[in-house]
């Protein structure tokens, strides 16, 4: 397995890591038609499939953040 290490700087607010009003409006319109009609076209589909894999990303990098930044020694 290899493993890739990049250095970023990161926010003072680890909330940024979401996703923006705008698109999570959309994401929630798109998530609830499915639940209400059953089904989406398909590209709506991939357009929810593609929010919902950057919010888990934007999740993650949040929690790493959070645990990078925990890990921090105190200066």
């Amino acid at each position: 397995m290899s493993r890739v290490v990049i250095d970023l700087e990161m926010p003072g607010d680890l909330r940024k890591f979401r996703l923006p009003r705008a698109v999570n409006r959309r994401l929630q319109e798109l998530l609830d038609r499915q639940s209400e009609e059953g089904k989406l076209s398909a590209a709506e589909r991939r357009e929810a499939e593609g929010l919902v894999d950057l919010s888990e990303l934007l999740t993650l990098l949040q929690l790493r953040a959070q645990r990078a930044h925990k890990r921090k020694p105190k200066e």
